[in-house]
């Protein structure tokens, strides 16, 4: 008869010979429900980017008048690839929802913020951030002065592109006048006047549309002058 300590030794050598039989055993499941992968859109697809900093947005509220933090994240300046329009993007970290989104002007000034050589603030007329259109005064900070440098470049430059390349800067308005003056002319063209005798005058009034009240009249009227002139 075996002894217990005999016995588990048993147990072991025969576990040990039953795993070195299947090394390539591998436990994979099938999932029961598939998901399919879904491209989510980020409508930046027709645009090509000019620069991407990562940085810390402000907006200043006006109701308690204070700079409030709208988040941190990597901004983006994006030019459109068809009508070089550029605008400014940036997404909040990890949730990835949008903290600034509006378009470049020739005329937004980027000013230094309190005297910082890593922070600036703008003046925008439409953000559309919170998918609606709405007016901010917007404040950035930057990890270091070369990158708040590079991106006052970089928005300088941009500007430059919009006031000389983007079709709604570059469209001459006096142009559009004169193409709308040729239409008008050419769609109410008046003929010469004419001199016009007393009887194609006579003619003229009584071929005139019979249901009108001022056409009767008309008519009435010259009947009676030709009753006194017989």
């Amino acid at each position: 008869m075996s002894s217990p300590t005999e016995e588990s030794v048993r147990r072991n050598s025969e576990s040990e010979s039953g795993d070195a039989g299947t090394p390539d055993h591998d436990p994979h499941y099938d999932p029961i429900v598939s998901l399919p992968l879904v491209e989510v859109p980020t409508n930046e697809e027709e645009e090509e980017e000019l620069v991407k900093i990562r940085a810390r947005l402000y907006r200043y509220d006006t109701s308690d008048h204070e700079w409030k933090e709208r988040g941190t994240g990597d901004i983006k300046l994006l030019r459109h690839k068809i009508n070089n329009s550029v605008r400014v993007v940036m997404r909040r970290d990890k949730t990835l929802k949008v903290c600034a989104n509006h378009f470049i002007t020739p005329d937004i000034r980027m000013n230094v913020h309190c005297g910082s050589d890593k922070a600036f603030n703008w003046s925008v007329f439409a953000d559309f951030a919170d998918e609606q259109c709405k007016q901010e005064l917007l404040a950035i900070k930057f990890g270091n002065p070369q990158n708040a440098q590079l991106w006052k470049t970089k928005f300088a430059e941009a500007q430059e592109i919009v006031r000389t390349k983007c079709s709604l800067y570059t469209q001459d308005p006096s142009s559009d006048e004169d193409e709308s003056s040729i239409t008008r002319s050419e769609d109410t063209d008046t003929p010469e006047p004419k001199s016009v005798d007393k009887d194609d005058s006579t003619k003229k009034e009584l071929n005139i549309d019979k249901d009108s009240e001022g056409v009767v009249i008309k008519l009435k009227e010259l009947k009676v002058d030709n009753d006194k002139s017989e």
